[in-house]
């Protein structure tokens, strides 16, 4: 006998449903998620959360004609579920399998892909906007989380939706949690809206007058949750001109339909205020959401175990004690990271230096120009922040913060391919990006004792300086303790051709990054010199220059955008020096690099081994060895 999570295989079987039926449904769902989850990996807590609200608004609205966009997308496992993907989901994050976030080209359903915060209200007004300049009976819905509630953008869509005259919902899933806890004024507000004596004393007075009627009681309990808004004081969000409803629990289905049936017949903006939990139904993800956030494999039944044997130190790692190191040696040594504080490795660094942490939040344009004044102050600010991140915070990275030359520090974590997190995440833009502003450096790290290493040194810098790093692990070198710095733009050789010195013949490969150790392999096998060049900017020209001269043609070597990145510096400077040399630019491709395995993606961008072996060979054939040469390492 089939599930009734079996029978649905879009939203309109689900419309089909009696409305009892429903919380059935929601069980089965939980379920489904919980054992689809821990067999891939992927985001558990938040798709527990938005269990019964997804169910509510595929079931009263008209979907995909209405329009549903999800702020970050890690919540809408349940959406893809129960639009047609359900059979899916074992490919979920995986190469050519579901993505983990709403995708346009994935499904009708996803009106707009999202992966980064804040943008739904714009995107869901856009949407109601077009509807009314159409003439379409269409409504457009954005559910935003508290967390992105921090951003920047959430309130100028909010600013604008006020008097826009479009049919828009804003649902805000007040969960308490964003990936880190939440921070700032807005969530105090709404903290305090929920456990405000005069919201509470209403409640609790008007439950007891009408416990002795119990018809009334029970009509009072319904009345409740759909009226909720009239028994607080004027909203922040009645200030930008919406209609405010709530808050109501997220989690009762007979309270979320009838309050979105009658919503969705409203004219004009309407906020509705739900409060979710994160993990709901799972204790072990009730408990500590955090941690079940976005967990690889695991047995439901037992939960997340760590592992027996100790992982290899990931390059987050090394930043985070390294950043705990520095400001034991340095007071003026301030962190920063926009609402990242586990991703990016701050956890130990908040406890032993509370007083020099500051979460700012999903506000990454704050955080940049925050960090700006800091510097203008006499304090050495670090900016923790992803590569994809960073992005979101470029006007104030070269207006604020290069513009007056002032030393920040950005550790740019997930450089270069990231995964199961696919494009959105992707890190493939920060030396393009970089290179071209003036004042800025871009440190590139081979391994996670050269980071450490290349931290110290742009912290030492009195200007702006990027330590750009990948996710995860590398090659597991050792780490040497201590606050040893790097020279500042110098690279390395780090093998030398085997079959002669003689000038002018053979290849060199110049690896920026963690790429120098699969270089390393493939020149074994050419009989390649090897140059480990540490930075992106300012190229280390001196020994540039010995190498083009040295060798017949070159090799760029960058796990990043080819386009305008380190390639393009080397063919720039070897321009400028009027020497001219066939050069092999080899990196991520034009377009947006799809989620899966990372050793995968890097594979059929020809950037392992075996990949970088044959570009060469099909290139300069007649320069490259056909048998592997005693291998030379200097360094």
């Amino acid at each position: 006998m089939l599930s009734l999570l079996e029978t649905i295989d879009d939203p309109a079987d689900l419309r089909k449903l009696a409305r009892p039926q429903l919380k059935l449904l929601a069980d089965e769902l939980r379920a489904f998620i919980l054992e689809s989850v821990a067999r891939t990996g992927g985001h558990l807590s938040s798709n527990l959360g938005t269990v019964e609200l997804t169910i509510a608004l595929h079931y009263v609205f008209n979907t995909p004609y209405d329009r549903l966009v999800w702020d970050v997308g890690h919540q809408t496992y349940p959406h893809k579920i129960l639009t047609g993907r359900r059979d899916r989901m074992g490919t979920l994050r995986q190469l050519g399998g579901l993505s983990g976030f709403p995708q346009r080209s994935e499904s009708e359903y996803d009106a707009f892909g999202t992966a980064h915060s804040s943008t739904s209200i714009a995107a869901a007004l856009g949407m109601a906007a077009a509807a009314r300049q159409k003439g379409e009976n269409r409504k457009a819905v954005a559910i935003i989380g508290d967390g992105a509630m921090s951003a920047g953008e959430a309130f100028e869509g909010l600013n604008n939706a006020g008097v826009a005259e479009c049919d828009l919902l804003v649902i805000l899933n007040d969960n308490d949690m964003s990936i880190s806890p939440p921070v700032g004024a807005l969530n105090r507000y709404l903290a305090q809206l929920m456990s405000g004596q005069f919201y509470a004393a209403a409640k609790s007075v008007g439950k007891n007058v009408l416990k002795v009627a119990p018809p009334l009681f029970e009509l009072a309990k319904r009345f409740e949750e759909q009226a909720k808004g009239m028994l607080v004081p004027a909203t922040l969000f009645e200030k930008f001109g919406f209609n405010y409803i709530g808050p109501i629990d997220g989690h009762d289905l007979d309270s979320l339909v009838p309050t979105l049936e009658n919503i969705r017949h409203l004219k004009g903006p309407q906020f509705l205020h739900v409060v979710t939990r994160k993990g709901q139904g799972y204790k072990l993800a009730e408990a500590d959401p955090v941690a079940y956030h976005g967990p690889g494999k695991f047995d439901p039944a037992v939960g997340i175990i760590k592992p027996a044997t100790p992982p290899k130190q990931t390059f987050t790692q090394v930043f985070g004690q390294w950043l705990c190191d520095m400001a034991q040696k340095d007071p003026r040594l301030v962190g920063i990271t926009p609402a990242m504080r586990e991703g990016s490795g701050l956890v130990e660094f908040e406890k032993r230096f509370p007083e020099r942490y500051y979460d700012v939040g999903i506000a990454e344009q704050y955080a940049v120009t925050f960090a700006a004044g800091l510097a203008c102050e006499g304090l050495k600010p670090v900016v923790a922040i992803y590569s994809t991140f960073l992005q979101r915070g470029y006007d104030q990275l070269v207006h604020d913060v290069a513009l007056q030359n002032l030393p920040v520090v950005f550790a740019l974590d997930r450089a270069g391919v990231v995964g199961a997190d696919g494009p959105t995440h992707a890190g493939a833009y920060d030396i393009a990006f970089l290179r071209c502003v003036p004042h800025v450096s871009i440190a590139c790290p081979a391994d996670e004792n050269e980071c450490r290493k290349l931290l110290t040194t742009a912290f030492e810098q009195d200007h702006p300086v990027a330590v750009r790093y990948p996710r995860g692990a590398g090659v597991g070198a050792a780490v040497e303790p201590g606050l040893r710095s790097l020279p500042f733009g110098k690279g390395e050789v780090r093998r030398v051709r085997a079959s002669g010195p003689e000038a002018g013949r053979g290849v060199a490969i110049l690896a920026f990054g963690t790429l120098l150790y699969p270089a390393l392999a493939a020149a074994e096998r050419l009989d390649a010199t090897v140059v480990n060049m540490r930075w992106a900017k300012p190229l280390d020209l001196e020994l540039l220059l010995k190498i083009a001269g040295e060798h017949e043609a070159l090799i760029t070597l960058e796990e990043g955008a080819i386009m305008g990145g380190a390639g393009s510096a080397v063919g720039e400077a070897l321009q400028a020096a009027g020497l001219m040399r066939p050069l092999l630019q080899l990196g991520l491709r034009d377009e947006f690099i799809e989620h899966g395995d990372p050793a995968k993606l890097l594979a059929l961008h020809g950037l392992d081994a075996t990949g970088i072996e044959a570009a060469v060979r099909q290139r300069f054939a007649e320069l490259v060895q056909r048998t592997p040469p005693a291998l030379k390492v200097v360094g």
